[in-house]
């Protein structure tokens, strides 16, 4: 008689999960084609298109993320904000790396400085071309993490109490920005035309030290490493 094979309990969980997964994709497959078959709609781009004017910038990727749909970016500010605080929580990290050789010294040298003048290139032509806040911050933070690897413990950070202030600053500055608007009658983050390019580019620039103090220190991984 030959042995019957039966499934683990395992083998058996394993199964169940990847029959789920596979209904549930093929669930959202049909819910989103269903959804594009039948609507007729042309899309928010023209309306996005229709009122760039008065959105303060001409790039409308930037208007979108910092005047239409401003909550949103501040709450995504909020989210990192909540991840780094999740990380600090876990206490100090265990060293990961040594110092690099000469080779790698000097090529810090030169990719250091090249990011932060291409983020800060990013941070002014947002307002007009792809770039922003978020694209800066990003290279700004490629720069901490470049110098970690390169043996800097505190990855062009600054001291603890300094950082703490970074951490919040783009948060703060974006809210007191939605509390003015709100105090002058115009609803939160709903900016006046005249003033929407200067605020943008306030926000930004404080967004900016925001997100790349995030990153650097979530990469980090702890206030004692600073």
């Amino acid at each position: 008689m030959s042995a019957r094979l039966e499934p683990k309990p395992g083998q058996s969980a394993a199964i169940l999960v990847v029959v789920f997964l596979v209904l549930l994709v093929g669930l959202l497959q049909w819910v989103f084609f269903s959804h594009q078959l039948g609507s007729t709609a042309t899309g928010l781009s023209a309306l996005a298109q229709a009122e760039l004017e008065r959105s303060g910038v001409t790039n409308p990727v930037t208007a979108v993320l910092l005047n239409f749909r401003a909550l949103d970016t501040l709450l995504e500010l909020a989210v990192l904000l909540a991840a780094l605080l999740g990380i600090w929580s876990l206490g100090a990290a265990v060293p990961g790396y040594r110092r690099a050789g000469p080779v790698y010294a000097g090529m810090v040298a030169w990719v250091v400085p090249l990011l932060i003048l291409v983020a800060g290139y990013l941070l002014w032509i947002g307002a007009k071309a792809p770039g922003g806040a978020f694209q800066a911050g990003a290279l700004l933070a490629a720069a901490g993490v470049i110098l970690r690897l390169g043996g800097a413990a505190g990855a062009g950070l600054p001291g603890v109490v300094a950082q703490r202030w970074l951490a919040v600053a783009g948060i703060g500055v974006f809210a007191l920005v939605g509390l003015g608007t709100l105090v002058v009658g115009r609803g939160f983050l709903n900016y006046p035309p005249a003033w929407a390019g200067w605020l943008i580019l306030l926000i930004e620039v404080f967004a900016t030290l925001t997100i790349t103090t995030l990153l650097v220190a979530a990469y980090v991984g702890s206030e004692e490493g600073v």
